[in-house]
């Protein structure tokens, strides 16, 4: 048998022939492997050393009693292998050679785990003494963190920053497909441990991503807490230099001035417009609809101000009644949005929480009048910009200790709350921030579908439409039995109007890649007819260059164009909070250009707009700013020599009514039949909601054909030229949707 199973060191030493040399190294693997090697020529892994890592492939029989016979962490030996080129070499970094053992004569002795673990000794080495292309095991505290979010392959993607005593700070990324392979880090301060991670230079700083066989750890940050590590691993080695090395970390962080801003607040605690992390207890939760669902949470302290209340109905809510402590202001009811539905989904209730991010806003309740007080409600929205999530916190964890001794002061409450259904229309009707508080009723909302042409013509049947011959307006009556797209984020394009190209809007993973790239490389800028500012970025130690040009800058703020040059797309979202006409651009042998065009050329606070990639000329080398007197994002445009593309709204119904099926675009029309401006729509959550909305009441979730409403609507029928052939087309025009 190819692989024999060894049971401890002399085992190993009375089975393998005496003839063969051996050398030591970590394969990619992740497993401690002994190589016995015999040539006749200079051996290729001598000249390569400082490679710490090497493939090694297995075939046929032998490939399955190895995965058969050996685990993570056994000690291997491997004899008689073959050794070719690497074909991965540049992309894994790995050693230029790989192993092959494939012949009948080689041969793979295992030795235990549970035997080798005892001998296993870690070098950890210190942040300001990484080299790029090595793999390396090291120790930091964490000083910035996000919980894991799907990346845009199938992998989960966590992403961290480390430090450790040199005062160096690491970025490190870790790729899994299982959520539970990945650090379960609970706040700024924790300790984590990384074995087996590939070092990697990105913008001139050092960084960290995961490779075969990688593990971590983590421990609370906590001074004087207990060291308990944390891992997905099944077997890991921790011993008394590692209960060290988190003590001597945990007592350096605590002295350091960063370590002291924790956004960790109680809800007594809790202004409008702060952003904020929250560690709470589950109540009870409810599943508002596909994208939305309310977390009913308390930490055990009363708000300063009003807090607004989620009525949803009472088979609907899973959990305890919350009618006690709502009326005792309580309870925060929070929406959960986009991404972290999956996390909520899974939440029971009676779990503990701690929200990350958490956005405080004051919003009006449906029934107040606007001369009353405004409730505060809670968003976590979706993306996962600085750190944002949510995530359950075991019951050890020192951060609940207080926040346990808190709660036990409310326990007398729950004896008040039974009540009956009658007590629930007590509660009021919660507008949220970003869903429009219409879609929170558990009611469908009353709409009508009003005809605005002037045409006064009988109504066709479908059937009579698809007979007639275009061109041809007429009205008709019908259900829609489909529609697309179903993610309504979709339907919002880009259209050319010169070039007549349709673009979906990129999204953000698309556009941060070409800003990392831009700032990556950026070269020194020396414009002369600019003048420069900085301004302080979130990375400390890093600086964004901000042009601002003379020709712009007036008495008013609106009166700037303002270029940044060597920001993220996420600080550019921030400063255009506070500035408007943000250009983002890079230099090329020391002139500003413009970026790519698949990221917008235009940032107006929370609208961002594209270029046509085919139509702009790009003269950005002599712009042309004298004579303008409002400088829109049209006018921006053109001085640029860039094509403005219009955002339009895209989407096609199937209408169905007794006699037959109709495919029909709303196009055109689409701003005025839902009262929304694309553009508006394209910077603003509570106009794509309010689209969502709108769909779901014509077309209810969940619904058959015969539940959904009639709509009466105006039918353009025309023909478009398709391969040198008319094709008749459909599309919904002069209708209007009014809102009651």
């Amino acid at each position: 048998m190819p692989v024999q199973k060894v049971n401890d060191s002399s085992d190993l030493d009375a089975k393998v022939p005496s003839h063969l040399h051996h050398s030591l190294l970590v394969s990619s693997h992740s497993v401690l492997a002994v190589f016995f090697l015999s040539f006749s020529e200079e051996d290729p892994l001598q000249r390569t050393a400082e490679h710490t890592s090497i493939n090694v492939i297995f075939f046929g029989t032998l490939a399955k009693d190895f995965s058969q016979s050996a685990r993570q962490g056994d000690v291997v030996l491997l004899a008689d292998f073959t050794i070719k080129k690497s074909p991965s070499f540049l992309r894994d970094k790995l050693h230029p050679c790989q192993l092959e053992m494939d012949g009948k004569d080689d041969c793979v002795y295992v030795l235990f785990a549970t035997i080798a673990v005892v001998k296993a000794k870690y070098t950890y080495v210190p942040l300001n003494n990484l080299k790029p292309k090595t793999v390396v095991n090291v120790y930091g505290v964490v000083t910035f963190f996000k919980q894991p979010f799907p990346s845009k392959g199938s992998d989960y993607c966590s992403t961290l920053k480390i430090t450790d005593q040199s005062d160096v700070k690491v970025g490190c990324n870790i790729f899994s497909k299982k959520l539970e392979d990945h650090p379960v880090i609970f706040r700024v301060g924790d300790i984590i441990r990384l074995h087996r991670f590939k070092t990697e230079m990105f913008r001139d700083s050092m960084s960290l991503l995961n490779t075969y066989g990688w593990s971590t750890v983590t421990f609370d940050g906590t001074i004087d807490s207990p060291v308990v590590p944390h891992t997905s691993s099944k077997s890991f080695h921790f011993g008394e230099s590692d209960i060290r090395t988190v003590q001597e970390l945990r007592q350096w962080a605590a002295n350091q001035s960063w370590i002291s801003n924790d956004l960790t607040v109680s809800l007594s605690s809790v202004k409008p417009g702060m952003y904020f992390d929250l560690t709470c207890q589950l109540l009870a939760k409810a599943i508002m609809d596909s994208r939305c669902i309310l977390l009913k949470v308390w930490d055990g302290t009363k708000c300063q101000h009003p807090l607004l209340n989620v009525a949803v109905a009472s088979d609907a809510l899973e959990g305890e009644s919350t009618v006690a402590k709502d009326r005792m202001n309580l309870t925060a009811n929070v929406l959960v949005y986009d991404n972290h539905l999956e996390v909520a989904r899974d939440l029971k209730p009676g779990t503990f929480l701690c929200f990350y991010n958490l956005h405080a806003l004051l919003q009006r309740a449906p029934d107040q009048l606007p001369d009353q007080l405004e409730h505060l409600s809670f968003h976590l929205h979706g993306g996962t910009s600085y750190g944002r999530g949510l995530r359950s916190l075991p019951a050890e964890s020192p951060a609940l200790q207080s926040l346990k001794s808190v709660l036990e002061k409310h326990v007398d409450l729950d004896e008040y709350d039974e009540v009956n259904d009658g007590t629930l229309l007590e509660i009021w009707y919660t507008p949220p921030e970003a869903v429009g508080w219409w879609r929170l009723f558990w009611f469908p909302i009353s709409v009508q579908f009003l005809q605005t042409c002037e045409h006064n013509m009988r109504r066709l049947t479908l059937a009579r439409v698809k007979r007639s011959t275009p061109p041809l307006l007429c009205h008709v009556q019908a259900r829609v039995k489909k529609y697309n797209p179903q993610q309504l984020y979709q339907c919002l394009k880009l259209f050319c109007s010169n070039c007549k190209t349709m673009e979906d809007v990129p999204d953000d993973s698309a556009v941060a890649k070409v800003f990392r790239e831009s700032a990556k490389d950026s070269q020194p800028c020396d414009e002369q007819w600019a003048a420069t500012s900085s301004a302080s970025s979130r990375e400390p130690g890093r600086a964004i260059s901000m042009h601002i040009s003379r020709d712009m800058v007036g008495e008013s703020t609106h009166m700037q164009l303002i270029f940044v040059e060597g920001t993220t797309l996420d600080e550019i979202c921030v400063l255009s909070r506070d500035y408007k006409n943000l250009v983002p651009v890079r230099s090329v042998n020391g002139r500003m250009t413009l970026m790519d065009l698949t990221a917008p050329f235009l940032f107006s606070g929370d609208k961002r707009y594209y270029g046509c990639k085919q139509c702009s000329l790009n003269t950005f080398q002599n712009p042309v700013f004298a004579g303008v007197e409002t400088w829109d994002e049209q006018a921006v445009a053109e001085a640029l020599g860039v094509r403005l593309m219009q955002y339009r709204l895209l989407m096609q119904f199937e209408l169905e009514d007794q006699t037959d099926t109709l495919e029909a675009l709303l196009w055109e029309n689409a701003e005025r039949f839902f009262h929304v401006s694309a553009v508006d729509a394209s910077g603003s959550q509570d106009l794509q909601d309010k689209i969502q909305t709108i769909m779901d009441t014509i077309q209810p979730p969940d619904s058959s054909l015969e539940e959904r409403p009639w709509l009466d609507l105006c039918v353009s029928v025309y023909t478009v030229k398709d391969n040198d052939r008319n094709k008749v087309c459909y599309q919904i025009t002069n209708t209007e949707i009014k809102e009651e």
